[in-house]
Parts: structure tokens; C-alpha cells; sequence
């Protein structure tokens, strides 16, 4: 293996469950062979905002994200540096912000809405995955975790899926799909379906880099 490290895309919509289908991927693989960088985690902050400016600000859109220290940190994790990142909370004011310790390994997987988006960002990528899933699956999931864990009202969780989720995911997300290495169909919570896919992908890696 060249001194550079695996590059592994993740990206899908919002609910396709990119979260639980990292959790068991990372499963294969011991901390000092893989990290992971989440484009989540580099919005631009917006805590200023009113709760019902926070409404209606779309969250949505590529331009959220402060892609130069996304840029930055993804540079020095394929330098072998270690990144230091504060944790987003998304204005959830009840979250205390972690600072995260990012140390770099022979894979690097980074995950997010926009990453095949950005023309700084996309050509870096070894092998892209696109999590997929159902529309009304996705929403049911995006409903539990913005009541349960973001605080949103119904009210507020629709306006954002039909006002700037669905419309985000078609033109900055869905046009590269097709160009993926793997696009995984994860639009049931069986459990074994995921754990069969991420073992199939973590199989086919380990053979590719001897690791």
C-alpha cells in the first residue's frame, strides 16, 4: 500500500441512515487502521439566529459549510496529521460541544451530504458509497430524530423536508449516485441487511489494501 491513505466517500440524504450504516462499518476495522471525518461537524455556526429564524434558515445547502477547514483538516488527516475539531451541536442549546480528536490511519472515510459536490473535495475520494433509501423511509427516520434528539416540532421538521431537504438532495446529492462505487439500499431497519453490506464492502477493502 502507497503511503497515502484510502480515501472512502459516504454520502446519502438526510434519513437514509448514514449514521448506522457507518456504526457497523467501522465495526470491521480497528481504530488505528481507520478514521473518520463528518461534514456535519464543519456548518458554518449560526447560534445567533431566533428560534423561528432558525426555521426557517436553510441547513440544506452546500454553502452552509465552511468547506476551506473542511478542506484543511481532510489535507492534514491524508498528511498523517492529527485534526482537533469542535463538535456541532446544531444550536441545540442543551448540547455541550465536544472537542474532537481526529488521529489519521491507513483509511480515511469521510461522510456528509455535499462531499462528491465540491469540486476541492470530490477527486480525493478512492471509492464512493451512496446510502439510498426510500423517501418515505427516510422521513419517518428524519422525523424521530429531529423530535427526539434535536427538539424540531412536526410543524418545523416538515417545512424543512419539503422546503429544502427534498429539493438539496435532488440537485446537489442525486446526480452523483450513478458514479458511486457502491450504492447500498438501505430503505428497510433490517438490521442483517447492513451488517451483510458493510461486511461484503469491509472484505473487498482488506483484499484491495492488505490490511
Amino acid at each position: 500500500m502507497n503511503n497515502k491513505p484510502f480515501v472512502i466517500g459516504v454520502a446519502g440524504g438526510s434519513g437514509s441512515g448514514k449514521t448506522f450504516f457507518l456504526n457497523c462499518f467501522l465495526n470491521h476495522f480497528t481504530p488505528e487502521e481507520v478514521c473518520l471525518v463528518s461534514q456535519d461537524d464543519y456548518y458554518i455556526p449560526v447560534g445567533h439566529l431566533s428560534a423561528e429564524e432558525n426555521k426557517l434558515y436553510n441547513f440544506d445547502l452546500p454553502s452552509c459549510i465552511d468547506i476551506e477547514a473542511f478542506e484543511k483538516d481532510i489535507t492534514s488527516l491524508l498528511n498523517y496529521q492529527t485534526v482537533y475539531k469542535k463538535e456541532y451541536t446544531f444550536n441545540n442549546s442543551n448540547a455541550v460541544p465536544k472537542i474532537l480528536e481526529i488521529k489519521p490511519a491507513p483509511v480515511l472515510i469521510v461522510e456528509g451530504l455535499f462531499i462528491y459536490h465540491y469540486p476541492s473535495v470530490d477527486p480525493l475520494f478512492d471509492y464512493r458509497i451512496f446510502i439510498d433509501a426510500a423517501t418515505e423511509i427516510a422521513l419517518e427516520r428524519r422525523l424521530h430524530r429531529d423530535l427526539m434528539e434535536r427538539g424540531y416540532s412536526e410543524e418545523d421538521v416538515m417545512y424543512k423536508w419539503e422546503n429544502h431537504v427534498m429539493p438539496a438532495y435532488e440537485e446537489y446529492l442525486l446526480p452523483h449516485r450513478n458514479r458511486c462505487n457502491k450504492i447500498a439500499d438501505n430503505s428497510t431497519n433490517e438490521l442483517r441487511n447492513i451488517l451483510d453490506l458493510t461486511d461484503e464492502i469491509s472484505q473487498e477493502l482488506r483484499l484491495k489494501l492488505n490490511i
